[in-house]
């Protein structure tokens, strides 16, 4: 990149020395943020006409942003999941600016000021615990590569851990010689938590690394899970295992397996399945690395509504026919009168 221009000069500070060092933010969030800069950098040249050369901080104005967030939703075909994802990049970008570059300040509080789209509010995609069991019954045990998938995706439950997070696993995250039995998972911000795991999840943890020789000193730091270039699975190869068994799955029992799964589908299954079995909300948070019971909450939320449906659906009237009519429909009086006053 031209470092010639001030846009320039920030931006490259801000993606090299600010997120890694002073936010501590990981290689996989600074990937994202730097995605929606080559987008914007794209869009300045082939929409407004100004190179990446001529692109100063004088060009960055709230207009601008507004006018880029509506090509990335109108002219990409993106959500607003994405374009809200992009305008948070650049509020984090404009934070940055506000301490480093002050001449712009008031042009950096106006483009702080552009708001998040609301979107409309996604039912939560999990499975039941017999789903889970039948997409677990899957994979062919008689290689390797399906007892490779049976640990990767029991593992995958049994700790909740986002897809990433089971990417970049090594077998020095695991401390499973003797009990109890736990994982150190690194999530979001680089923050790390240590899940506790089952016993029977252990015997096909150990089973798999002794078959690789995962125990082995020298590959303390080798992928967990891994493919047959011994390097680590990608989240397209992670989705792609998933698939491959839920589409044999719901061939033997279609009502147990959603249309639409995905990896965190399996996470989503975990928190529903522990708060439905009476874990409190506390402990599911810690589990899955959320900041907060805030983000827990949905899933709370969610189960209520599962309650009320099943409720719904079991009802019986029992009341009596006759008392459906109020007793003022009764009352021809007054039911004149109330009529009387639409006039």
């Amino acid at each position: 990149m031209n470092t010639g221009t001030d846009f320039a000069k920030y931006l490259s500070k801000f993606l090299s020395e600010y997120l890694p060092f002073e936010r501590n933010m990981s290689p996989n969030t600074i990937a994202a943020y730097r995605d929606t800069f080559v987008q914007l950098i794209g869009y300045m040249k082939d929409v407004q006409n100004i190179r990446v050369e001529q692109f100063t901080l004088d060009e960055l104005t709230r207009q601008r942003v507004l006018d880029f967030l509506s090509w990335v939703q109108n002219g990409r075909n993106c959500g607003i999941a994405t374009r809200n994802q992009r305008l948070a990049s650049i509020h984090s970008f404009i934070s940055y600016l506000q301490y480093e570059e002050i001449d712009h300040l008031q042009e950096w509080l106006k483009i702080r000021s552009i708001k998040a789209m609301k979107g409309e509010k996604k039912n939560i995609n999990y499975l039941t615990t017999e789903g889970i069991k039948l997409l677990l019954e899957q994979p062919d045990t008689t290689t390797g590569n399906g007892r490779r998938n049976l640990a990767l995706l029991a593992l995958m439950y049994d700790t909740g851990a986002r897809v990433q997070e089971i990417i970049d696993l090594t077998p020095e995250s695991l401390k499973i010689e003797s009990g109890p039995y736990t994982i150190k998972i690194f999530g979001k911000g680089r923050k790390s938590r240590v899940v506790p795991l089952m016993e029977e999840q252990i015997v096909l943890l150990k089973r798999y690394m002794e078959e690789n020789q995962l125990f082995d000193q020298y590959k303390l730091k080798h992928p967990l899970f891994f493919n047959s270039r011994n390097e680590k699975l990608t989240r397209s190869g992670i989705t792609y295992v998933l698939k491959t068994y839920a589409n044999m799955a719901r061939q033997i029992n279609p009502g147990l397996i959603p249309e639409n799964i995905s990896c965190h589908s399996i996470r989503h299954s975990k928190a529903m399945h522990l708060l439905q079995s009476g874990v409190n909300l506390v402990y599911i948070r810690d589990l899955l690395g959320h900041v907060s019971t805030q983000t827990t909450d949905i899933y709370a939320r969610a189960d209520s509504k599962q309650k009320r449906e099943a409720l719904e659906k079991a009802y019986v009237n029992l009341v009596p026919d006759k008392a459906s009519h109020c007793e003022w429909e009764k009352n021809q009086n007054l039911l004149g009168w109330l009529k009387s006053l639409q006039r």
